[in-house]
C-alpha cells in the first residue's frame, strides 16, 4: 500500500527496533584470526603497513589464542615468518618448522581452540614464489608434492583445518591424498579456491615477509576481473575434495562471494585481506571515518554476500562490539 500507510522508517525509528529487524546477523564464532608466528621468546614486532598487527614468537602468541577463546572466535589462521628461507621451503613441511612448533604449543594449552594453518609455500622460499621456481614460473606438479608433505606435517602436529592458499592446479586432490594415506582422512580441507591476484595483498607481504624476488603471481592467481573462472575454480577444488571453500580478497569480490554461496552446498568463507584492513585503519588515524562503525559495516557487507564466515584482523575488536551489544 502507498503512503502514508506505508513508512519505512518505522521500523528505524529506534535501536531495539532496527536490531529487532536486522537481517543480516553474525556472531564471534564466524570470525578467525589471522596470526604470524616467527622464531624467538618476547618477540613482538609491531608491521608497519598494518597497525596494531604484529610479527609474534610463540610465547606471544598464546596470549592472543587465549583472547580469542574468551571472546568466542571461531579459531585461529597460522602464518609463519622461519628462520631460514631456501628455493623449495623446506621449513614448511619440517617437523620442527615455526608453524608445527606453534600449532604444538597452542593446542597443548588451548585444546578447545580451532587451528587453522594456512598452506603455502611463499613465506618459506628465498624467492617469494608458492612453489619450485623453473624458468621464472612455479613448476606445478612438482610443487604439489611439498605442498602434500607441508600439509601431512602440519596435521602431524595437531591442525584442525589445513587451508591449502597456493593456487597449483590439482593440490587439493593431492592434498587430500597425502592426509588420508597418513590417516588425517578427519581433517577438513579449507581451500583458497577463488584465490586474485590482487593489489589488496601488499601489507600481507610485508607481514609474512613473501614477498616475490622477480616477477609477480599473475601465472597462478586468477585475474581479478574474472568471474566465471572463479566458479570453475570451485567447483573442480570441490569436486577434488574441499570441505570448505574460500573466496580472497572480500570487498571488491563480494560478487564473487554471492555467486559460490548460491552455486555451491559446502560452507564459504571470505578474507578480509590485509589491505582492506590497513586502508581503514589509514582513514581512521586521519580521522576520515569512525573505524569500529565501517569495520562492522564492512564485515556486515561480507556476510550478507553470503559468506559463513570471515577472516579478518578486525576479529578480536568486531568480537568484542558483538558481545557487548549481545549484554
Amino acid at each position: 500500500m502507498p503512503f502514508p500507510t506505508q513508512r519505512g522508517r518505522r521500523l528505524r525509528y529506534n535501536p531495539a527496533v532496527r536490531r529487532l529487524v536486522r537481517e543480516t546477523r553474525f556472531s564471534p564464532s564466524q570470525l578467525i584470526q589471522p596470526l604470524f608466528a616467527r622464531p624467538g621468546s618476547g618477540e613482538e614486532i609491531e608491521i608497519p603497513s598494518m597497525p596494531g598487527q604484529y610479527q609474534l614468537s610463540i610465547d606471544r602468541i598464546l596470549p592472543r589464542c587465549e583472547r580469542a577463546l574468551e571472546l568466542g572466535l571461531g579459531g585461529v589462521i597460522l602464518f609463519g615468518i622461519p628462520e631460514s628461507k631456501d628455493a623449495t621451503g623446506s621449513d614448511a613441511a619440517s617437523d620442527h618448522g615455526i608453524i608445527q612448533n606453534a600449532v604444538r604449543e597452542i593446542k597443548e594449552r588451548f585444546p578447545d581452540l580451532l587451528v587453522i594453518t594456512d598452506l603455502c609455500l611463499c613465506e618459506y622460499t628465498d624467492h617469494g614464489h608458492c612453489g619450485v621456481l623453473s624458468d621464472g614460473d612455479v613448476e606445478n606438479d612438482a610443487t604439489l608434492e611439498l605442498l602434500a608433505a607441508a600439509a601431512v606435517a602440519q596435521a602431524r602436529s595437531g591442525a584442525d583445518i589445513i587451508a591449502p592458499s597456493d593456487m597449483m592446479d590439482g593440490r587439493v586432490a593431492r592434498v587430500r591424498g597425502a592426509l588420508d594415506e597418513a590417516g588425517y582422512y578427519r581433517i577438513p580441507i579449507l581451500s583458497y579456491a577463488a584465490k586474485y591476484a590482487s593489489a589488496f595483498y601488499g601489507p600481507f607481504r610485508q607481514a609474512a615477509e613473501s614477498a616475490p624476488k622477480q616477477g609477480d603471481r599473475k601465472s597462478y592467481q586468477m585475474d581479478p576481473f574474472n568471474a566465471r573462472e572463479a566458479i570453475r575454480e570451485v567447483e573442480m577444488d570441490i569436486v577434488e575434495g574441499a570441505d570448505m571453500v574460500m573466496v580472497k580478497p572480500a570487498m571488491a569480490y563480494l560478487d564473487i562471494i554471492s555467486a559460490v554461496k548460491k552455486r555451491f552446498s559446502v560452507p564459504v568463507f571470505a578474507y578480509n585481506v590485509s589491505g582492506e584492513y590497513s586502508l581503514v585503519k589509514a582513514a581512521a588515524a586521519n580521522g576520515w571515518v569512525d573505524e569500529n562503525t565501517l569495520m562492522m559495516e564492512i564485515l556486515g557487507g561480507i556476510f550478507r554476500a553470503g559468506a559463513d564466515a570471515v577472516l579478518t584482523y578486525f576479529a578480536p575488536e568486531a568480537a568484542t562490539i558483538l558481545r557487548e551489544e549481545m549484554m
